[in-house]
């Protein structure tokens, strides 16, 4: 990788956490990407659902066809008070970029475009497509990015067969973790009804707090499975709980809890849900339960693509990269299902979401280098 691409990448990524892209907002940011990639030779392509942009950015003819992956929307960037600097200003500071998006996801895309235009440079008859996927609902519903996208090439019959996510993956130095495969996100939205009236007279009231504590605590202490090769044992979390009126003298009539499973593939929805079901209807409980599948676990076995991304990690990055399923989602779930091999690969994570959120220089200045090899490993050598 030479110089100029590195500084190119500084440069981008500095551009792009200047536009305020909160979620679903993109402001501007793909603009700028496409119109790099369509002086590069890409095709281009603007896909608008609701009130999000995604951008579609090919090269090349048939396949084989590898996808860079990642989105230009973030979180809120909390008390702007709490910050050391605009977040929305990128300024270098101790060896390390700072703002919103630095390290979630604007370095990420900053450098698999430059990268892009790198390999095309070198290669511009290479065998094979590359494409740019890039979406501005990552942060958010994650309902018109890329799962609205991924139902648009199942109707076209758009091919993919390897795809790299830009996500910050590394947990303490560049290369040293890449995720495989993610579990599956399943939340419960229960409603626990009873009957309001005074503390004082229980026996005319019915408080669902108190029923449903039994029950909670049994979900709670439950073994959901036991995992597997490619997945730790499935998780249960209750994040979100309410009830009352705010009056200390008042039993609630309703009881409303949020719970989450994060699981692999030693459980479906099916199973997890009648169990808890069971649960609640084993207590006598009057409930209301929704159920959200927000994705299913995916897990890219042993092959091509792992093979390429360790190789260059091991040899860009001098490190053997832990081949891991943990954390959260990502927007790979909706692209593993089109028959895609998935693997996620970015900077450190350790200040994503976070206040002075950053990414080191010299580590975004070592991801074009990376992405581009990778490219190479796959297409020409």
């Amino acid at each position: 990788m030479t110089e100029p691409a590195a500084s190119a990448v500084v440069e981008l990524t500095s551009d792009l956490i200047r536009r305020r892209s909160v979620t679903p907002d993109d402001a501007g940011c793909q603009a700028l990407l496409a119109e790099r990639l369509a002086t590069a030779g890409f095709a281009i392509e603007h896909l608008r659902f609701g009130e999000v942009d995604n951008l579609w950015a090919t090269h090349g003819h048939e396949g084989p066809v590898l996808v860079l992956l990642g989105h230009t929307d973030v979180v809120p960037t909390g008390p702007l008070e709490a910050w050391s600097s605009d977040p929305f200003e990128p300024v270098v500071r101790d060896g390390c970029l700072y703002g919103r998006g630095a390290a979630d996801m604007k370095s990420g895309v900053a450098a698999m475009t430059v990268a892009l235009e790198a390999f095309v440079r070198a290669h511009p008859d290479h065998p094979g497509t590359v494409a740019l996927l890039v979406t501005s609902d990552e942060e958010g519903p994650s309902v018109d990015g890329v799962r609205r996208v991924a139902e648009l090439f199942r109707e076209r019959g758009q091919r993919i067969d390897w795809c790299i996510v830009g996500e910050p993956s590394s947990r303490d130095v560049l290369g040293d973790l890449i995720r495989v495969g993610r579990r599956g996100s399943m939340t419960g939205h229960l409603v626990v009804h009873g009957v309001q009236g005074h503390v004082a007279y229980p026996e005319k009231a019915l408080n669902p707090v108190h029923a449903a504590a039994p029950a909670l605590a049994e979900l709670v202490a439950t073994r959901w499975d036991e995992g597997n090769e490619g997945f730790p044992p499935t998780s249960f979390q209750i994040p979100n709980l309410h009830a009352g009126t705010g009056a200390n003298n008042v039993i609630p009539g309703r009881l409303e809890l949020a719970f989450n499973f994060r699981f692999g593939t030693a459980s479906t929805p099916e199973s997890l849900r009648a169990r808890v079901e069971a649960c609640l209807h084993r207590h006598g409980l009057d409930v209301t339960l929704d159920w959200e599948v927000s994705g299913l676990p995916f897990l890219t076995k042993d092959g091509v693509l792992r093979r390429a991304v360790v190789d260059v990690l091991r040899e860009h990055c001098g490190s053997e990269p832990e081949q891991s399923t943990g954390g959260g989602t990502s927007d790979g779930r909706f692209i593993a299902p089109l028959g895609a091999e998935v693997v996620e690969f970015g900077p450190v994570n350790a200040s994503i979401h976070k206040i002075d959120e950053h990414v080191r220089v010299d580590d975004l200045e070592r991801l074009p280098g990376v992405f581009e090899a990778i490219l190479r490993r796959l297409l020409v050598e």
